[in-house]
């Protein structure tokens, strides 16, 4: 071929990757970002990650320059792999390479969106390791940071840990970092975003990093609103921050591999990451990936179970190494009073920061406000968009049937306020653009509804939001439950923490209710979401490792789960809403016994749950392994887990059996004794239901073994526990038989 031909072809191909690469569709003839996953790095110290992946897409595309006009990105630092821009045909040749573990589409993942500490029982002033908290550093992987938000003062740190290898990239209203917050990253790998910045203009990422390691901000409030000193679990730790979410966007799945490939070669201890998207098989899965690696370099990853509750088999992050955190309430609570014009008061719920300007204002319904015709589209009384006077609003407060935001439609129809009827009891409280509060229509809705159908000149006022106590802790209703469908039978999530009415960190970017015709801006905010619930047991177990440096992420994970206390369930998903319960970080500083999971462990559990040899050697960068080669792993779930679980057929027995070892980390000579509560139908045994230890860091084994007969048709859940107590410690670990459908 002449080398006329080769340029023109070499030009044709790249016109066809310009006009013929949108990122969505599936199209043959359409190309798609894909990730290309490859393991551990090469342990060569001549090997090049980018000149690899170069030569592998030459190969698979068929010509150079449009390989190079392929490639996104080279994930080179911590891990091995590469995002590209992929015809089908091309993915599939690559996934047939021997260095090659997984070909997987770039998707987007959603955001899972004080006094809180207290209530965990870790106060300022509880025993801490000081001089070691102030060398923790904790990798967030959210919206971004702002240090305009006082919770981020460094006054009275020094320089940063000797081992932090990340930078600080500035940026669009980011000049720098300061020695709080040392590092600072954005990826936005498909260049979508016009602002390329750390800079916070959600709110969410200050919010989180906040929550986990700010400094005490004494009165700390919004509007007034939670009044107190705000801070972190380990106020003391740094903060390192990698921007990977973006606007509408969302959160890609090259951006958050590109994020640990950085995180872990900086050298964070810790990993808080409030997103999620829909479970996959662990390596076609970047957050199961990423934390997979973090683990083998002893750093844990703490992520949001989801926010799809109270629905079962919604739960989010699934990996056996994640520690998958659900959302819990503490006993504080924010709650608003609507007061009607016949003398009667309501309790509901919402964050109401305004204070009203009169004692009463015109109140209607939604229904009485209606501009639908006959046969006309919206239900007005549910205040739909469109389905409503302006006129008949104008001035009033509108009663409205929920769900929903009705805050926003009745703002734009210049309404005073809107009370939203729901026909369930919210847990939680939202920001709302107007004065709004959100009311159970079983109790107020319905005295409301009659007030206003039945007097001539109806009014109401909603008072500003005060802060309550309320019982607590309960598994907030929004968290996402179990059971899962990866690994089924290990139990996610794993527990729980505070992640109801958070006050905490914002950035003044972002209004407070995010929506932009919002006025109101501060430095603080109080938001809900397994996004909050993350970085509270990121610091937990930050706090855990400044005491105990040497544990492993497992070690660490079970202490937590072990101690944890168990939760109250308002429904009847128990264990697999709260998994082992509410963390208690002070108690997990002395858990007695561990259970511990080694790399060979994990490996071990990836062979029995159906991963081949070749792709496994490749993860964990040795040649030639063979599963056949290792001890199998044993029981019903293959792994050394704190907590049990195994699903059955609606028809099928139960006949499970858990292997398990635990290390004594407690008193040197001691004997522990099993405690088992079980329910009707489920028999449990525990062999040997003693365990004489002689010595600290010893290791021994028992086996728990379940048995029953088919569950009744009209349940699907059976809740046990196991208890080792040597009348110091209790290690609790929970047990749970699910019922799956066919």
């Amino acid at each position: 071929m002449s080398t006329t031909m080769k340029m023109l072809q070499s030009f044709l191909s790249i016109l066809l990757f310009f006009c013929c690469s949108p990122v969505q569709g599936s199209n043959q003839h359409e190309r798609k970002t894909y990730i290309v996953y490859m393991g551990e790095l090469p342990v060569a110290t001549a090997y090049a990650p980018e000149d690899h992946h170069h030569n592998l897409l030459a190969t698979a595309i068929g010509d150079q320059q449009l390989a190079r006009k392929s490639k996104i990105h080279s994930y080179g630092k911590s891990f091995n792999g590469f995002a590209a821009r992929l015809l089908p045909h091309e993915a599939e040749k690559l996934l047939e390479e021997e260095n090659v573990v997984s070909v997987f589409p770039n998707t987007h993942n959603k955001l899972h969106t004080t006094r809180s500490w207290n209530f965990l029982g870790l106060p300022l002033k509880n025993n801490r390791h000081s001089r070691v908290e102030k060398h923790m550093i904790v990798g967030v992987f959210d919206t971004g940071i702002s240090l305009d938000c006082p919770s981020f003062n460094d006054s009275g740190y020094g320089p940063p840990p000797p081992r932090w290898k990340g930078k600080c990239v500035t940026g669009a209203n980011f000049t720098g970092c300061n020695n709080k917050v040392i590092g600072a990253k954005f990826f936005n790998l498909e260049n979508s975003e016009p602002n390329l910045s750390p800079a916070d203009e959600d709110g969410h990422g200050t919010h989180t990093s906040s929550t986990a390691a700010g400094v005490p901000v004494r009165g700390a409030s919004l509007e007034g609103i939670g009044g107190g000193t705000a801070h972190g679990g380990v106020a003391r730790a740094r903060i390192a921050m990698y921007k990977v979410c973006w606007g509408s966007s969302g959160c890609s799945d090259m951006d958050l591999l590109a994020a640990f490939d950085e995180a872990i070669a900086d050298g964070v201890n810790v990993i808080s990451l409030s997103l999620g998207g829909t479970p996959r098989k662990f390596f076609s899965d970047p957050v199961a990936i990423g934390a997979f690696h973090a683990m083998k370099r002893g750093i844990v990853t703490s992520c949001s179970a989801g926010n799809s509750g109270p629905a079962t088999m919604t739960v989010e992050n699934v990996a056996p190494w994640i520690l998958t955190v659900a959302a819990s309430n503490t006993d504080r609570l924010f709650t608003t009073v609507v007061d009607l014009g016949d003398g009667h008061k309501f309790k509901g719920m919402s964050i109401n920061t305004f204070t009203p300007k009169k004692k009463m204002y015109p109140l209607i319904s939604g229904a009485l406000a209606s501009n639908v015709t006959e046969g006309g589209y919206g239900n007005a009384s549910a205040c739909d968009y469109g389905s409503l006077s302006k006129e008949k609003v104008m001035r009033k407060i509108v009663y409205c049937l929920g769900p929903g935001s009705k805050d926003y439609i009745i703002k734009e129809l210049n309404g005073a306020g809107t009370i939203i009827s729901l026909s369930y009891p919210l847990d939680y409280s939202t920001t709302t653009i107007i004065p709004a509060v959100y009311v159970y229509s079983n109790t107020a809705g319905k005295t409301i509804d009659l007030y206003i159908n039945s007097t001539k000149d109806a009014k109401a006022v909603i008072q500003k939001v005060k802060s309550t106590r309320g019982p607590a802790p309960f598994v907030a209703s929004f968290s996402s439950r179990g059971p899962q469908s990866i690994s089924t039978n290990i139990l996610k999530p794993d527990l729980t923490a505070p992640g109801v009415d958070i006050l905490a960190g914002y950035s003044k970017l972002a209004t407070l209710s995010g929506d932009p015709d919002d006025t109101r801006r501060n430095v603080f905010n109080i938001l809900s979401g397994t996004s909050m619930a993350c970085p509270h047991a990121a610091a937990a177990t930050a706090y855990v490792k400044s005491f105990h440096p040497h544990w492993s992420p497992a070690a660490i994970k079970s202490a937590l789960m072990t101690t944890a206390t168990p939760m109250r369930i308002n429904d009847n998903t128990a264990e697999l809403g709260s998994g082992s319960g509410q963390i208690n970080p002070v108690k997990a500083l002395d858990p007695g016994l561990l259970y511990n999971i080694s790399i060979d462990s994990y490996i071990a559990f990836l062979c029995k749950e159906g991963y081949n040899s070749s792709s496994i050697g490749i993860i964990i960068g040795t040649k030639g392994f063979d599963c056949s080669g290792i001890d199998p792993a044993q029981g019903t779930d293959g792994i050394n887990y704190p907590s049990m679980h195994t699903q059955i057929t609606p028809n099928g027995s139960i006949s499970a059996i858990f292997y398990r070892s635990v290390t004594n980390v407690g008193l040197g000579n001691s004997t522990y004794k099993a405690k088992v509560t079980s329910p009707k139908g489920l028999s449990i045994k525990v062999i040997p239901d003693t365990l004489t230890f002689s010595g600290v860091n010893q290791e021994l084994s028992f086996k728990v073994v379940l048995k029953g007969p088919p569950m009744p048709k009209d349940s699907k859940l059976l809740s046990a526990s196991l208890e080792w107590s040597d009348c110091q410690h209790n290690i609790r670990s929970p047990i749970v038989v699910y019922k799956r459908t066919l």
